[in-house]
């Protein structure tokens, strides 16, 4: 490569190397472009490395070290304007269970995957450019396998025929309960994240078998790493998408740290008042984090996001005000703060962590009269500080321990509640208003210890136990135990299986939605098994099939709905059902689901083709308090996934995503009589189904290098096939008869990253 060329666009790639079994540094790494030893550089004492003149573009970076498995790297932006910043974990050699070879691997080891199945990891680079995403990391995840599909414009996590309250979301060590603006209430789904996805370093998705160190969830665990700021020179980056704009400047902290702050505004509420849309959402977030290192064996680190997001209403129009009262309309204050500190040891790592979420929910839906008046309010604010520590220790070339425990308190939460007997109506069609206007402490606890042993050269077997207890719901306390096997059947493929307990308490919300719920509610559990088998076909390309069962059990009931089971996922319209979870609930509806799942995925490499392609066969059953058992609320039979990309120079890079899934089971509605527009269900989800979804997105990226910035621009087309998916059914009161509610059709979308 012509040394004029590089030095004409050349940028700054720093990071550290650190072992993925303790997180202590690796020093005397050596670090290298992928394929070009000239470039090569060590890693310092503390596992720092800085590489000079890389070109301009997206590379790769290989690592390697002596005990530790070779790792590339892929997909690492290089700007001459803003340095890029890397962790790269390394396994230790005696760990790896899916190749022996010392070719590198794109892939992470099971240490580094936070588990032996059923986890899958995006880079950085990865989230950024997926088709279809609108700049969250949330959908990001959501062509993975046995991710279902719930409606295009929102990012509820349907994992394996859970309901989307059933998954937990960490954010940089902190448990955040729903991740979005304008989130829903009880659940963890919305319509956008409020993490800007420039700052993501690197996300993942448990699906199942998961080990003790999660708990309070049943159905998966969502990480989303931020990344630090460069500490080699303050750098900035200006960013205009279709939905808003932001800023975002980062740098050196101190000499021994580095800041990352950024700022980003919407103006869908420009572009729907100038549209003439009645609902008119706006929101603004901030994010600050800031890692310092005082000496080599600690790092400290802080986090703050802080996000609103409001819903004004335009009634001008009888069309607008009908339109308006069919709408929840949510406004919502929060923000997440985490402290950290890591300090690693001889042979381990200690991590402490103080978190704090708060979250105001002001949600409101009116009438279509003139002027409208409010038919349900719900004005409610949950806050929780908690305090973990975790700590793993490499005991021996064999032996791997983890421990830790949390404590979390949700101090002053407090619902002022206002649900009229209309809208909420027990078995027999009785009216049951609801007025809940209270303010309680709750807390829980828990504590897990686990062991990894290489029983054999081939054979890893993972055991651990988990210890929960929930003050609120009457001091219940649970055990569960977890376990998992991988067994490397040769030098590019493995077998793993695992398995074991999953309790999970209800939703705060759902405690004041009766009297008699604090004290009859108590932890649902899913009990789970997966069997999987995964093979490295080449360094870049791999293989993997997956078979999974989970049986729940104690899982909340409606008294008032004797057949159905709670699963919501985002609640658009009061009049419809009842929100939020509000109403009696009893810990006895049972439920079962099984499924195969495969996965092919392609890294970037020296060949400039990328993608992935998942495919879902599953079942999903639950048994309310009449014992009849019903299709759950997300059972999809089918779910096919593909993400295709070429990258074929340093400028251009084309992509597209295809989501296929089959509709989802609908309770009809009744047709006449006095209750006519409302839910029958004593047929729950026994109303046919949704029509098959499909969505094809398609992106082309291009990159210019002016100096010393970097111009990306790209145009992303969602749903480009135009067909208009049906997301459920709604009563048309005008019409007396149901309706499907379809989203958009085309949607084009051009957005501009200027780094410097």
């Amino acid at each position: 490569r012509p040394a004029p060329a590089r030095a004409a666009s050349t940028g700054l790639v720093t990071g550290r190397v650190v072992s993925a079994a303790t997180g202590e540094p690796l020093g005397g790494a050596t670090v290298a472009l992928a394929g070009d030893a000239t470039t090569a550089t060590i890693a310092g004492d503390d596992g720092r490395f800085a590489l000079a003149g890389v070109p301009s573009g997206v590379v790769a970076v290989e690592v390697r070290r002596l005990g530790y498995a070779p790792r590339v790297v892929p997909d690492v932006p290089v700007s001459p304007g803003k340095p890029a910043e890397l962790r790269v974990a390394l396994e230790p050699a005696a760990a790896r269970l899916t190749a022996v070879s010392v070719r590198p691997s794109y892939f992470p080891g099971p240490t580094a995957a936070g588990g032996v199945v059923s986890t899958q990891r995006f880079s950085a680079e990865e989230v950024r450019r997926a088709p279809g995403i609108q700049e969250d990391v949330i959908r990001a995840v959501s062509v993975l396998p046995g991710v279902g599909v719930t409606t295009a414009g929102r990012n509820d996590l349907v994992v394996r025929g859970g309901a989307p309250f059933e998954n937990l979301f960490v954010v940089d060590d902190v448990e955040v309960p729903n991740l979005n603006h304008f989130g829903s209430q009880g659940s963890t789904g919305g319509p956008v994240s409020i993490i800007p996805i420039d700052f993501v370093a690197e996300a993942s998705l448990s699906a199942g078998g998961f080990g003790v160190r999660d708990g309070d969830r049943v159905a998966s665990v969502t990480r989303v790493r931020l990344r630090e700021g460069t500490p080699a020179r303050v750098a900035t980056e200006l960013n205009l998408s279709a939905t808003g704009a932001g800023a975002i400047v980062e740098g050196p902290l101190g000499g021994r740290g580095s800041f990352l702050a950024g700022v980003r505004r919407s103006y869908l509420d420009l572009l729907f008042r100038a549209a003439g849309f009645g609902f008119v959402p706006a929101y603004t977030d901030v994010t600050v984090k800031g890692v310092v290192r005082p000496g080599a064996r600690d790092e400290l680190s802080l986090l703050v996001i802080g996000a609103r997001g409001t819903v004004t209403f335009n009634d001008e129009s009888a069309e607008n005000r009908f339109e308006n009262s069919r709408v929840v309309a949510p406004s919502q204050d929060q923000y997440v703060a985490g402290l950290g500190w890591r300090r690693t040891l001889g042979r381990g790592v200690v991590t402490t962590t103080l978190g704090r979420t708060w979250t105001r929910y002001r949600t409101a839906q009116r009438d279509s009269a003139s002027p409208p008046q409010t038919i349900f309010r719900a004005d409610t604010e949950e806050g929780e500080t908690s305090l973990r520590v975790d700590a793993t220790v490499r005991a021996s070339e064999r032996l791997e321990v983890e421990g830790g425990a949390i404590v979390e308190g949700a101090t002053g939460v407090r619902y002022d509640v206002r649900l009229p007997g209309a809208l909420r109506r027990d078995a027999a069609g009785a009216p049951r208003p609801l007025a809940v206007d209270t303010t309680f402490d709750a807390w829980r606890a828990g504590a897990y210890a686990q062991g990894a042993l290489d029983v054999h050269p081939r054979l890893r077997a993972t055991l651990g136990v988990r210890l929960d207890r929930w003050a609120f719901l009457g001091g219940a306390t649970r055990v569960s135990p977890r376990g998992a096997l991988a067994w490397r059947l040769d030098d590019a493929s493995s077998l793993t299986l695992a398995g074991g307990r999953y309790v999970q308490a209800p939703p705060l919300i759902w405690l004041a939605g009766d009297a008699a719920n604090p004290a009859r509610l108590r932890p649902f559990r899913a009990d789970q098994a997966v069997l999987g088998w995964q093979r490295l076909v080449r360094p870049d390309v791999r293989v993997q099939l997956e078979g999974y069962a989970k049986r729940y059990a104690d899982y909340p009931a409606r008294v008032f709905r004797p057949r159905a089971v709670l699963q919501p996922a985002g609640f658009d319209d009061a009049t419809n059902d009842i929100p939020f979870g509000l109403e009696p609930l009893a810990p006895a509806a049972t439920g079962r689901a099984v499924g195969v799942e495969g996965l092919v995925q392609k890294k970037l490499s020296e060949v400039p083709v990328y993608g992935l392609v998942s495919a879902s066969l599953n079942r999903t059953r639950f048994t309310g308090l009449d014992g009849v058992t019903s299709r759950g609320a997300f059972d999809a039979p089918v779910i096919v996934n593909g993400l295709l990309g070429w990258r074929p120079n340093a400028r251009w890079e084309l992509s597209g995503r295809v989501r296929g899934a089959s509709g989802l089971p609908v309770t009809p509605f009744v047709l006449a009589g006095p209750e006519a527009g409302r839910l029958d269900f004593t047929r729950w989800n026994a109303g046919g189904r949704l029509p098959t979804f499909f969505t094809l997105d398609v992106r082309a990226d291009r990159r210019w290098t002016l100096g010393r910035t970097q111009l990306i621009a790209y145009l992303d087309v969602q749903n480009a096939t135009g067909r208009q998916n049906v997301s459920g059914l709604r009563w048309d009161p005008r019409r007396g008869a149901p309706e499907a509610d379809a989203g958009l059709g085309v949607l084009p979308s051009i957005g501009v990253n200027w780094e410097f």
